[in-house]
Protein backbone atom coordinates (compact mmCIF):
# COMPACT_ATOMS: atom_id res chain seq x y z
CA UNK A 1 0.00 0.00 0.00
CA UNK A 2 1.37 3.37 -1.06
CA UNK A 3 0.41 5.13 2.17
CA UNK A 4 2.70 2.84 4.18
CA UNK A 5 5.60 3.42 1.80
CA UNK A 6 5.10 7.19 1.99
CA UNK A 7 4.97 7.09 5.80
CA UNK A 8 8.17 5.00 6.00
CA UNK A 9 9.97 7.39 3.66
CA UNK A 10 8.64 10.34 5.66
CA UNK A 11 10.13 8.90 8.86
CA UNK A 12 13.44 8.39 7.06
CA UNK A 13 13.39 11.98 5.73
CA UNK A 14 12.74 13.27 9.25
CA UNK A 15 15.66 11.23 10.62
CA UNK A 16 17.94 12.52 7.87
CA UNK A 17 16.64 16.09 8.31
CA UNK A 18 15.78 16.26 4.58
CA UNK A 19 13.37 19.21 4.63
CA UNK A 20 12.40 19.03 0.95
CA UNK A 21 11.55 15.33 1.05
CA UNK A 22 9.77 15.80 4.38
CA UNK A 23 7.61 18.56 2.90
CA UNK A 24 6.72 16.61 -0.24
CA UNK A 25 6.02 13.37 1.65
CA UNK A 26 3.89 15.17 4.24
CA UNK A 27 1.87 16.69 1.40
CA UNK A 28 1.39 13.28 -0.28
CA UNK A 29 0.50 11.57 3.00
CA UNK A 30 -2.03 14.29 3.77
CA UNK A 31 -3.62 13.99 0.31
CA UNK A 32 -3.84 10.19 0.64
CA UNK A 33 -5.28 10.41 4.16
CA UNK A 34 -7.91 12.97 3.21
CA UNK A 35 -8.97 11.02 0.10
CA UNK A 36 -9.24 7.85 2.18
CA UNK A 37 -11.29 9.64 4.84
CA UNK A 38 -13.56 11.13 2.16
CA UNK A 39 -14.10 7.74 0.54
CA UNK A 40 -14.64 6.00 3.87
CA UNK A 41 -12.45 3.02 2.97
CA UNK A 42 -8.97 2.15 1.72
CA UNK A 43 -7.94 3.57 -1.62
CA UNK A 44 -7.31 1.30 -4.58
CA UNK A 45 -3.90 1.43 -6.28
CA UNK A 46 -5.50 3.33 -9.20
CA UNK A 47 -6.92 5.95 -6.82
CA UNK A 48 -3.54 6.31 -5.12
CA UNK A 49 -1.87 6.77 -8.50
CA UNK A 50 -4.47 9.41 -9.45
CA UNK A 51 -3.59 11.38 -6.30
CA UNK A 52 0.14 11.21 -7.10
CA UNK A 53 -0.59 12.29 -10.69
CA UNK A 54 -2.61 15.25 -9.39
CA UNK A 55 0.32 16.33 -7.19
CA UNK A 56 2.71 15.95 -10.16
CA UNK A 57 0.44 18.09 -12.32
CA UNK A 58 0.34 20.83 -9.66
CA UNK A 59 4.13 20.68 -9.29
CA UNK A 60 4.54 20.94 -13.08
CA UNK A 61 2.34 24.06 -13.05
CA UNK A 62 4.48 25.55 -10.27
CA UNK A 63 7.60 24.67 -12.27
CA UNK A 64 6.21 26.44 -15.35
CA UNK A 65 5.48 29.52 -13.24
CA UNK A 66 8.99 29.46 -11.81
CA UNK A 67 10.48 29.18 -15.30
CA UNK A 68 8.40 32.13 -16.53
CA UNK A 69 9.55 34.17 -13.54
CA UNK A 70 13.14 33.01 -14.19
CA UNK A 71 13.56 31.86 -10.56
CA UNK A 72 16.42 29.35 -10.58
CA UNK A 73 15.98 28.57 -6.86
CA UNK A 74 12.31 27.62 -7.33
CA UNK A 75 13.00 25.70 -10.54
CA UNK A 76 15.54 23.53 -8.73
CA UNK A 77 13.16 22.92 -5.81
CA UNK A 78 10.19 22.02 -8.04
CA UNK A 79 12.32 19.64 -10.14
CA UNK A 80 13.49 17.89 -6.96
CA UNK A 81 9.85 17.57 -5.84
CA UNK A 82 8.97 16.00 -9.20
CA UNK A 83 11.70 13.37 -8.79
CA UNK A 84 10.31 12.40 -5.39
CA UNK A 85 6.70 12.31 -6.61
CA UNK A 86 7.50 10.31 -9.76
CA UNK A 87 9.21 7.66 -7.64
CA UNK A 88 5.73 6.62 -6.42
CA UNK A 89 4.34 6.03 -9.91
CA UNK A 90 4.45 2.68 -11.63
CA UNK A 91 6.88 2.44 -14.56
CA UNK A 92 5.69 4.85 -17.24
CA UNK A 93 5.29 3.61 -20.81
CA UNK A 94 7.35 5.09 -23.64
CA UNK A 95 5.57 6.75 -26.57
CA UNK A 96 6.29 3.69 -28.74
CA UNK A 97 4.69 1.38 -26.15
CA UNK A 98 1.68 3.71 -25.93
CA UNK A 99 1.29 3.66 -29.73
CA UNK A 100 1.38 -0.16 -29.74
CA UNK A 101 -1.24 -0.43 -26.98
CA UNK A 102 -3.55 2.11 -28.59
CA UNK A 103 -3.33 0.46 -32.01
CA UNK A 104 -4.08 -2.91 -30.42
CA UNK A 105 -7.12 -1.31 -28.74
CA UNK A 106 -8.46 -0.25 -32.14
CA UNK A 107 -7.57 3.44 -32.34
CA UNK A 108 -7.08 4.23 -36.04
CA UNK A 109 -6.65 7.20 -38.36
CA UNK A 110 -9.81 9.24 -38.91
CA UNK A 111 -11.29 8.42 -35.50
CA UNK A 112 -12.93 11.16 -33.40
CA UNK A 113 -10.58 12.51 -30.68
CA UNK A 114 -13.24 12.15 -27.96
CA UNK A 115 -13.97 8.53 -28.85
CA UNK A 116 -10.27 7.70 -29.03
CA UNK A 117 -9.61 9.27 -25.60
CA UNK A 118 -12.53 7.29 -24.10
CA UNK A 119 -10.64 4.15 -25.11
CA UNK A 120 -7.14 5.42 -24.27
CA UNK A 121 -7.70 6.93 -20.81
CA UNK A 122 -8.94 3.81 -18.98
CA UNK A 123 -6.46 1.61 -20.86
CA UNK A 124 -3.39 3.68 -19.92
CA UNK A 125 -4.50 5.12 -16.57
CA UNK A 126 -1.45 5.26 -14.30
CA UNK A 127 0.86 3.97 -17.04
CA UNK A 128 1.33 7.34 -18.76
CA UNK A 129 0.46 10.97 -18.10
CA UNK A 130 -2.54 12.56 -19.79
CA UNK A 131 -0.53 15.00 -21.92
CA UNK A 132 1.53 12.19 -23.46
CA UNK A 133 -1.57 10.06 -24.08
CA UNK A 134 -3.31 13.00 -25.76
CA UNK A 135 -0.27 13.74 -27.95
CA UNK A 136 0.01 10.12 -29.11
CA UNK A 137 -3.74 9.81 -29.75
CA UNK A 138 -3.66 13.01 -31.88
CA UNK A 139 -0.81 11.65 -33.96
CA UNK A 140 -2.60 8.30 -34.45
CA UNK A 141 -5.96 9.71 -35.54
CA UNK A 142 -4.64 12.42 -37.87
Amino acid sequence: MLKTIVFDQLKLAMKNKDTLAKGVLTLVKSALDSAEKEKGSELTPLEETAIINREIKQTNQSLDGAKQADRADLIEKEEAKLVILKSFLPKQLTEEEIVAELQAAGIVSGMNMGDAMKIAKPLLDGKADGATISKVVKSLIS
